[in-house]
């Protein structure tokens, strides 16, 4: 069964007054520099669930905070289904697969590597056994000045809240502008 609704006025109601915030996971990261994106975004996935009442969704990995923030809104409101998380995919030299991509002029596109390329380097210390999360992210303005770092950073899994030490499951996630045009991509580090 599909659903396409045919205009907004589907989903937006003239007049409602009614929202969806999941509080304190939209603090850092994305949600720092977005106020209200993710009540925008949890109150629309509300109305889809609500109206269409899925056995799975699937969001990707690659905007990690979203998928967490629409996780606990999941959980705390009781939706029926399962929200699966679905690993980033990636082109042959490494950029996360996004839209934005396609934005990218050549030059830009062939500096945005050092993004995926900068999370390998954070991954390979992670393994080596390195933990102290500013240990992990050194080099981090060296290694994408082909870009402007709007922010690199390292939370806590399950909170996105910032941590000095990568002991518990830890997201790096990073946001760059290269050529004008927003990337972002995260690995999520896990000890074995």
């Amino acid at each position: 069964v599909a659903y396409c609704p045919t205009d907004d006025g589907e989903l937006y109601l003239p007049g409602a007054s009614t929202w969806v915030d999941v509080a304190n996971l939209d603090r850092h990261l994305c949600g720092a520099t977005r106020p209200g994106h993710f009540r925008g975004v949890c109150t629309v996935v509300a109305k889809l669930w609500q109206l269409i009442q899925p056995d799975v969704s699937l969001f990707g990995q690659k905007d990690f905070q979203q998928l967490a923030i629409v996780r606990r809104m999941h959980r705390d409101l009781f939706f029926a289904g399962e929200v699966v998380g679905v690993p980033t995919v990636r082109e042959a030299d490494g950029l996360a697969l996004s839209s934005r991509n396609a934005l990218l002029d050549e030059h830009a596109r062939e500096r945005a590597v050092a993004l995926p390329r900068f999370l390998q380097t954070v991954r390979a210390r992670y393994e080596a056994g390195e933990r102290s999360t500013a240990a992990l992210l050194a080099g981090a303005e060296e290694a994408l000045a082909p870009g402007e770092i709007h922010y690199v950073s390292a939370v806590d899994l399950d909170e996105l809240q910032p941590v000095e030490s990568a002991e518990r499951p830890t997201l790096v996630a990073a946001a760059v502008f290269f050529g004008g045009v927003r990337l972002i991509d995260n690995v999520v580090l896990r000890p074995s």
